[in-house]
């Protein structure tokens, strides 16, 4: 029993910590003139962190919080890609309003004692 109850107690600080880290993400994208749309938009395929537009931009924004920028960024892959992809063809049938913006897919590196990367067009969707 006490291993499922630390196990629960460190799944609760990571969730709180990945929020703290969206929470710091979306305020450093709208100090650079993106408006946030939507947080944490669930999908059947996956979960999208931040959904914001700048001009006639849609961006699908992937938060990812490590000790060091490296890290965050090794843990961006391929297959994550893919299924963030999936999801804002999903999240994005809904609002026809937003199917002629221009896409790109960004990612927010955070790490304790850094300000955040923002790594805009960080990979192009496969067709």
């Amino acid at each position: 029993m006490v291993k499922k109850t630390e196990s629960a107690i460190l799944r609760r600080l990571r969730e709180r910590k990945g929020r703290r880290a969206e929470n710091a993400a979306a305020l450093w994208l709208q100090m650079k003139g993106y408006r946030i749309l939507d947080r944490r938009a669930r999908t059947p395929a996956c979960e999208i962190d931040l959904i914001a537009t700048k001009k006639n931009l849609l961006v699908f924004v992937e938060v990812k919080m490590r000790a060091r920028h490296e890290t965050a960024l090794e843990a961006v892959t391929p297959g994550l890609r893919r299924r963030i992809e999936q999801a804002a063809r999903t999240w994005t049938t809904r609002r026809h309003k937003l199917q002629n913006h221009i896409w790109r897919f960004d990612i927010v590196l955070m790490s304790p004692g850094r300000f955040p990367r923002h790594m805009s067009d960080a990979w192009r969707a496969e067709k």
